[in-house]
C-alpha cells in the first residue's frame, strides 16, 4: 500500500474502542432477554455483556 501511495489501515488491536455498539435484534428476542434479565435481577446490558463474554 505504501508503495502505491496509500496509507495502511490501523490494525484492529491498535484502535481505541468506546465500549458501545448498537445491534438490531428481533422484537421477540428483545422481549425474551428483557424478561430473563428481570428474572435474574440484572440489567439487560449486564445480561447481554455476560452472554457475549
Amino acid at each position: 500500500m505504501e508503495a502505491s501511495g496509500e496509507k495502511p489501515p490501523v490494525p484492529l488491536a491498535g484502535k481505541n474502542y468506546s465500549g458501545k455498539f448498537q445491534v438490531r435484534i428481533p422484537p421477540e428476542l428483545h422481549r425474551r432477554l428483557a424478561i430473563e434479565a428481570a428474572e435474574e435481577r440484572v440489567s439487560l446490558n449486564r445480561l447481554v455483556t455476560t452472554r457475549l463474554a
